[in-house]
């Protein structure tokens, strides 16, 4: 059989329409193209702004809690203190508050309750942290403490700026889909007389 007689040849292709551009989509909409831009953008400003981001609260916070660290370092110091009493004896609690004493650099003895572990007998030195002004306090910032506020503080920003950037994403395409539903409703009404019409015949 021969090409002409072939029932897959359907004669010569239609004509392009040479007023519309190669690549282009007649039914693109212009919300579709902002769209698409938007898209393009908003990945752009995750790419680079997310890890400037993290990177930046990240050094932040740890430049912060450095700066905290030393001034505390400079400002505390560890005494050895005896307890004054024995600990009860408690398997429920790891730590319970005992009293100790020790004498100070100005030489006055001091008192404080600090936490201790439970069934420790009276006189066991026990280290703790005191202040300027002799008075019990927490240790000084540590360096690794700096570097876990200066991860979380990142980690944190990195989860801000993308859920910024999904909210912005999301609050974009409701905008745009509430529009084309009412540009749909808009061209309805003006093709829907002349769909009726044809069935009324």
């Amino acid at each position: 059989m021969n090409a002409e007689g072939s029932p897959y040849t359907s004669g010569p292709p239609s004509p392009r329409n040479e007023h519309v551009p190669r690549g282009a989509n007649p039914l693109k909409r212009p919300s579709d193209v902002f769209e698409w831009w938007l898209r393009r953008l908003l990945m752009v400003v995750l790419a680079v702004g997310l890890p400037l981001a993290a990177y930046g609260a990240g050094m932040t916070a740890y430049g912060t809690s450095m700066s905290t660290a030393r001034a505390q370092a400079g400002q505390r110091h560890e005494v050895t203190a005896r307890l004054a009493e024995d600990v009860e004896r408690n398997t429920y609690v790891a730590k319970q508050r005992a009293r100790v004493r020790w004498t100070g650099a100005d030489e006055v003895v001091r008192t404080a309750a600090v936490l201790v572990k439970p069934g420790t007998p009276e006189g066991t030195a026990v280290r703790v942290w005191v202040d300027r002004n002799g008075t019990v306090t927490d240790p000084p910032t540590s360096a690794l403490d700096a570097r876990t506020t200066g991860w979380a503080m990142g980690g944190a920003a990195a989860f801000g700026a993308a859920i910024g950037v999904y909210g912005v994403w999301a609050g974009t395409r409701l905008l745009l889909d509430r529009h084309r539903s009412r540009q749909w409703g808009i061209e309805w009404e003006r093709a829907e007389p002349l769909w009726s019409a044809r069935f009324r015949r």
